[in-house]
């Protein structure tokens, strides 16, 4: 079991989330990836999605599949300007590679944001710390798990 992985499943257990991670026979880098994989909406699939503050700090979105962060938004929830942050940043910073960034087992605490639309299942699913794992949620306790604040962050 991978580094990233071993976090993540702990993270899960010292949550009390009853999920685990699922290895897939096919990547799971994308949203459509996942949400092919795991047999559900795209909307169900939770993006973490990370910007960069001028001031250097992170900042994680869970985003449904199907939705975009506009960065207006996400600027004023995070009280500056936002930008992308690079791979090496988001590697750096959290431990895992754009494409398996998990909600939560963060190197580094974040401040983090839940897509409204996520709330609206019963079930969603989430990277696990690779590109080929996944796990299966209840959106409110994965939001709690991760200290996320459920706010309207998105486009459109």
């Amino acid at each position: 079991m991978s580094k990233s992985l071993a976090r993540v499943t702990a993270a899960l257990a010292a949550a009390g989330l009853p999920g685990r991670p699922v290895e897939m026979a096919e990547e799971t880098r994308t949203a459509e990836q996942a949400a092919a994989a795991a047999g559900c909406a795209l909307d169900q699939i939770v993006k973490s999605i990370l910007f960069q503050g001028v001031s250097g700090r992170l900042y994680l979105f869970l985003t449904a599949g199907g939705n975009r962060v506009d960065a207006d938004r996400a600027s004023a929830l995070a009280g500056e300007p936002l930008g992308r942050a690079d791979g090496q940043t988001v590697r750096a910073v959290t431990g895992f590679a754009i494409g398996g960034v998990a909600p939560l087992g963060h190197l580094t605490p974040l401040p983090v944001w839940m897509d409204p639309r996520l709330t609206e299942f019963a079930e969603v699913w989430a990277a696990a710390g690779t590109p080929r794992h996944i796990f299966p949620a209840d959106p409110d306790a994965l939001a709690r798990a991760a200290g996320a604040t459920v706010a309207a962050f998105c486009a459109g």
